[in-house]
């Protein structure tokens, strides 16, 4: 049995800088790891859906190049080489990573498949068929999670696409059908159809992204139908079965109506599920909740002392800035005598659809059912300069502000480059920047920054 001041479980977006900085800091480490350096964010998600997102925006451009009067050939993609585009872009990833890591004094790096077997003790099935004992004062577990499978009728015996397999089809689905309407959904959606595919979207509630005020998601829904997607809503899902000949049925009811849906591919969109179960957390007496995810106070510690979790393992927000941010209120406990915490902090994202969706604290409803005294500032993005020269004029910026005070609670920038227009707003949050200041601030023209004086007109 090695002894080690640290075992850190799992080497995402939290488990790989935190297992540095630990034996950076003279902490004897391991690091275990079953499957690739960099978790989901590297893996499976952000890197190279957004790699593919790129090459989709692309084909768009392609094909809009005589709005612009350019005259093109006709496009068409070529997915095999797209897959190959993002293939290669993950390896660069994770291999840098993964040699950083094997070149840290101090850190070891364990191949296999973690289990606690105690408070303090971690079994390691070796990817050699041993299995090796190691004991920590302090274990860190940042496994992550997992695309989830819902108990659908017939989808046991039928073939279909997770957010994971879908990125390594070598060829254009001819139809591809989504389960779900949330932000993996969306992005999936628009791209495949921006490769060529048809696309039909299966959601069961009233919206896409549930989360989202109502003007959003149905602004979402109209670009996606702009863009030729099929989005059906307030419609269930009773079956599924593969069809004679290729290809698979959906049977789907919406009110008293129920009709079939046939497809070539289907992609199943219906959240993610933590990857806990093979931990044996119940040996060393962890908590886990109705759904498997970790139990953590703020400082990220569990009901055990010595044991913490990190990243999408523990629930809350699933966002690789979210798991980085984990690991910095590790970092600041542990390494620099900090009072760090997950208490107050903004959670922001960006969904990379196009045009982008950023979104950052309160929104309208939120705001609303709190019973704040709110002011809500809306621009459609059709009104911006710098969006009518490039072309991109769809979607709006909304931000909900103290009617009192003018500091800003929330936003949602549906608009080209969203996710950056996003981040200015949530500096002046974090700042206490009121609506009037943005509105006088000086901003070169033509940027999308300078649509911040228009917004904040009324103020």
């Amino acid at each position: 049995m090695g002894d080690f001041d640290a075992i850190v479980v799992g080497a995402g977006q939290a488990g790989v800088p935190l297992a540095r900085d630990l034996a950076a800091a003279g902490w004897k480490t391991a690091l275990v790891e079953r499957a690739h350096i960099g978790g989901t964010c590297y893996n499976e998600g952000c890197t190279p859906t957004k790699t593919m997102a790129a090459s989709a925006r692309i084909a768009y451009l392609a094909a809009r190049a005589a709005d612009y009067g350019v005259v093109t050939e006709a496009a068409h993609t070529d997915l095999a080489a797209v897959r190959l585009r993002k293939n290669k872009i993950v390896e660069e990833w994770r291999s840098g990573a993964q040699r950083r890591l094997e070149a840290t004094p101090g850190l070891e790096l364990i191949w296999g498949h973690a289990r606690l077997v105690g408070p303090t003790e971690v079994a390691v099935q070796l990817d050699k068929g041993s299995e090796r004992r190691i004991g920590s004062p302090r274990i860190f577990i940042n496994t992550g999670a997992r695309p989830s499978v819902p108990p659908l009728p017939g989808l046991e015996s039928t073939p279909f696409l997770d957010s994971t397999t879908i990125m390594d089809l070598a060829a254009v689905p001819k139809h591809l059908l989504i389960l779900g309407g949330g932000y993996v959904a969306v992005e999936f959606a628009q791209m495949f159809r921006r490769f060529g595919s048809r696309v039909t979207m299966v959601q069961r509630s009233s919206m896409l992204l549930s989360r989202e005020d109502p003007d959003v998601a149905e602004a979402v829904a109209a670009i996606l139908r702009e863009d030729g997607i099929d989005v059906l809503l307030q419609t269930k899902v009773a079956g599924v079965r593969a069809a004679e000949g290729g290809g698979l049925v959906l049977e789907v009811a919406s009110g008293q109506t129920r009709h079939t849906i046939s497809g070539s591919h289907l992609l199943v969109a219906t959240g993610r599920v933590p990857n806990t179960e093979a931990l044996d957390l119940g040996a060393a007496g962890v908590s886990v909740d109705a759904h498997g995810f970790i139990k953590v106070n703020e400082r990220l510690e569990t009901d055990v002392p010595g044991i913490y979790a990190l990243g999408d393992v523990k629930g809350g927000p699933a966002f690789t800035h979210i798991s980085y941010d984990d690991y910095r209120v590790i970092r600041a406990n542990l390494l620099r005598d900090g009072k760090a915490s997950t208490a107050g902090r903004l959670v922001p994202y960006t969904i990379f659809m196009d045009p982008q969706l950023g979104r950052v604290g309160m929104t309208e409803e939120q705001a609303r059912e709190k019973g704040r005294d709110i002011q809500v500032f809306k621009l459609p993005m059709d009104t911006v300069a710098r969006a009518l020269e490039v072309d991109e004029t769809r979607g709006f910026i909304k931000v909900v502000a103290d009617a009192a005070s003018g500091r800003v609670l929330g936003c949602a920038v549906l608009g080209i480059e969203g996710g950056e227009l996003m981040a200015i707003l949530q500096m002046a949050m974090i700042g206490e920047v009121t609506a009037a200041t943005m509105r006088d601030i000086v901003f070169a023209h033509p940027t999308l920054a300078e649509a911040l004086n228009t917004l904040f007109s009324a103020a």
